[in-house]
């Protein structure tokens, strides 16, 4: 053995020793005042863990383990949910007029061709905040594949490529968002009108969009009032954490809204859903 093998386990035995020694003291400690102390490693991390487990049973509607699942999983209502875009289309104030007619002579079309596996859910332009602004939502149904399909299909349609030539001469700037539907809210359906519609969009802080569904997932019954709960929406590509809730009433009962129809709404006059 070697001076450095020596020097190792000479230290190694008094690591050891003094280790034993406060084992024993410890010992003898318990037994002079009559406690005694068990000690578990493995007891302690399991009700740290039952702790944790009810902490997160408090929090939640249902029991979720998030470091397994997305809360794209969670919230929607299945794997083969709807999604959904929102275009926000910001126009050139003296350009808005012939932005309407061009997607009053266009948008339609699609929606009604069955051979895009889509609808437009609704458009609006807006009376409070972003001015000169137009919003559109699609609904593709069957997901993902869906919206590639209709992707690829209209680059192939010669009108509506014409239409985004001539929408772009139109616009100062536009985004869109996908977005997926909260299980626990209806699905946009059509409504009579007329009606005014506020948009509500909320940036949530990373890792509490579960927490955000289950508390609303409870709080909509409060709500439904005439009905005006529309539909509720979380980002999944475009701004991420972004929540949207969308709310309808009758034009005679609404205060202050975001979004509306004009008096001559250039897709369907003061009906938002198709």
């Amino acid at each position: 053995m070697n001076t450095l093998q020596c020097y190792q386990w000479k230290m190694a035995t008094r690591v050891l020793q003094r280790f034993g020694n406060g084992l024993n003291q410890a010992k003898n400690t318990a037994q002079s005042t009559g406690q005694i102390f068990v000690l578990s490693r493995g007891l302690s991390a399991s009700n740290h863990r039952n702790r944790e487990d009810s902490w997160f049973k408090s929090l939640f509607v249902r029991k979720v383990d998030p470091r397994k699942d997305a809360h794209s999983h969670l919230l929607t209502k299945n794997e083969e949910s709807n999604l959904y875009k929102i275009q926000f289309h910001n126009v050139k104030p003296e350009c808005l007029d012939a932005y309407n007619q061009l997607c009053e002579e266009t948008l339609p079309s699609i929606h009604n061709d069955k051979y895009y596996p889509c609808e437009l859910v609704g458009t609006w332009n807006t009376w409070y905040g972003e001015q000169d602004q137009a919003v559109h939502m699609w609904r593709y149904r069957g997901g993902y594949p869906a919206l590639t399909e209709v992707m690829s299909k209209l680059r192939q349609n010669k009108e509506f490529m014409k239409y985004r030539e001539e929408r772009g001469k139109m616009l100062l700037s536009r985004r869109n968002q996908l977005l997926l539907e909260f299980s626990f809210w209806n699905e946009p359906i059509p409504r009579k009108g007329p009606n005014i519609y506020e948009l509500r969009s909320y940036q949530l802080r990373p890792g509490t969009m579960i927490e955000w569904g289950n508390y609303w997932a409870r709080a909509i019954g409060y709500r439904q009032h005439n009905s005006e709960a529309v539909g509720g929406f979380f980002s999944q590509i475009g701004n991420l954490y972004m929540v949207h809730h969308l709310w309808g009433e009758a034009r005679q009962m609404s205060s202050i809204a975001l979004l509306s129809f004009p008096p001559v709404s250039f897709i369907h006059t003061d009906l938002t859903f198709m």
